[in-house]
């Protein structure tokens, strides 16, 4: 790596863990919306898109820090791709919450709750992760299980998947919604793969 001056100004890494907090946040609501009736579901929609916003926020803070700042604790376009990619899970989890309550799903299938947990696992992680970006040491563990995790999600999709097309007397609407469903859980947990995967590749060039 050639030579950088290292900023002390902490602006950017703490707005990456204001970018991750939405993570932890849009999981959990989408958790909570796995148990709720019919109105609980309408406030909790709304809650995300809320969560949603703030993302949106705290993606364009951080471009806006990029913009303005002679001195960067990494590549810009590097901080660039990582905001996006932080922003893209939010996106992703609030599809999947619309979903739910748009297609007014009275009930998921059963394997999108272990799913859910996965995914939160995985916000969990991410959000964790951000602070040991000041340093770039010792994270080969966070992408290393969030690549396990994806994996495991992986299997559960195509478990999801067959459990969907072999059930008896499912109807063709039926099937396509909770096909579309279980697609933006499997986009949702493939979006934090993304994000572990840009951390790792600015560790390496870092190092």
């Amino acid at each position: 790596m050639g030579f950088r001056l290292t900023p002390q100004d902490p602006t950017f890494y703490e707005l990456f863990a204001a970018s991750a907090r939405q993570l932890v946040e849009g999981a959990g609501e989408l958790t909570a919306l796995l148990g709720a009736d019919g109105d609980e579901r309408e406030v909790i929609l709304g809650r995300m898109h809320e969560i949603e916003a703030a993302a949106d926020e705290a993606t364009h803070a951080i471009i806006r820090k990029v913009g303005g700042s002679f001195v960067t604790p990494f590549d810009r376009a590097d901080i660039h791709a990582l905001a996006v990619a932080l922003d893209q899970c939010v996106d992703l989890m609030e599809a999947a919450v619309d979903l739910i309550v748009l297609y007014q799903v009275d009930e998921v299938l059963p394997r999108v709750a272990k799913q859910v947990e996965v995914i939160a696992r995985m916000a969990d992680l991410t959000h964790d992760a951000m602070p040991q970006l000041r340093s770039m040491k010792e994270m080969g563990a966070y992408w290393v299980e969030i690549n396990r995790l994806e994996n495991r999600a992986n299997k559960q999709y195509r478990r999801m998947l067959a459990d969907l097309f072999t059930a008896k007397k499912a109807d063709a609407i039926t099937v396509m919604k909770h096909k579309d469903i279980i697609d933006a859980l499997e986009a949702t947990a493939n979006g934090f793969e993304h994000v572990a995967r840009t951390v790792e590749a600015i560790a390496v060039r870092e190092s």
